[in-house]
């Protein structure tokens, strides 16, 4: 992994932004940010991409970068995903989702993981959003790269999956919450099949929802006509 030190930067802080939860059916998006003054010390605590961390792992590490890192995160529920993809992209919003990030740590260099297919459009969406003079770097593979940024993505898979076990208190065992998780999946069906809707904390604006729900009401047709 590359420290920071092996680019050319200006002088001050460096930030680094990463999210989690875009891809699942249900759950929030958090977005986490850090800043630190080098990324030395992250790099001395073994910080790598979130998800090859074992939670056991991710967990012993929070404290550290917390420690020794000025943080921020925000999260933005299944309802509110639903709601701003009425008016526009998931990389619109997380772009935005990520300046806000930068803006409050006040941070003038910041390096982020890539959320678009065009890593350079997605750095442009970003500085869009911003209103200063801040230096984006977007890049595929960052949280796998750059410590700030592995250090951010831990960040923000914990507080995701510790907002997924609050789902879970509440509604019973929704799994990961991802459309390739058959316990999902599973779970979803059963609730719609028992309330007619979907449960709180779904993202009905996902193509999964759509698909399950034109799959139950085909097979209810059929038993009907049987």
């Amino acid at each position: 992994m590359q420290t920071l030190e092996d680019f050319a930067l200006p002088d001050g802080p460096i930030c680094g932004v990463d999210e989690a939860g875009r891809g699942p059916v249900m759950g929030p998006i958090v977005i986490a940010g850090i800043m630190v003054d080098n990324d030395r010390e992250l790099a001395k605590l073994g910080v790598k991409d979130s998800k090859k961390l074992t939670p056991a792992r991710r967990d012993a590490l929070l404290p550290q970068i917390k420690k020794i890192a000025q943080y921020e995160i925000i999260t933005a529920s299944a309802e509110d995903i639903d709601t701003l993809r009425q008016s526009m992209t998931m990389n619109v919003m997380e772009s935005k989702l990520f300046s806000t990030v930068i803006e409050k740590l006040g941070a003038k260099v910041a390096y982020v993981d890539a959320a678009d297919t065009d890593e350079d459009l997605f750095g442009r969406y970003i500085s869009r959003e911003l209103k200063g003079n801040v230096r984006i770097i977007s890049k595929h593979g960052a949280d796998d790269t750059y410590p700030v940024v592995s250090a951010a993505s831990i960040i923000a898979k914990t507080k995701r999956d510790a907002m997924i076990e609050e789902i879970k208190l509440e509604l019973g065992d929704i799994g990961s919450g991802y459309p390739s998780d058959p316990k999902t999946i599973g779970f979803l069906k059963k609730w719609y099949t028992d309330h007619g809707e979907m449960p709180p904390h779904t993202r009905k604006s996902w193509k999964t929802v759509d698909r399950i729900i034109n799959e139950l009401n085909i097979t209810k047709l059929e038993s009907f006509r049987e």
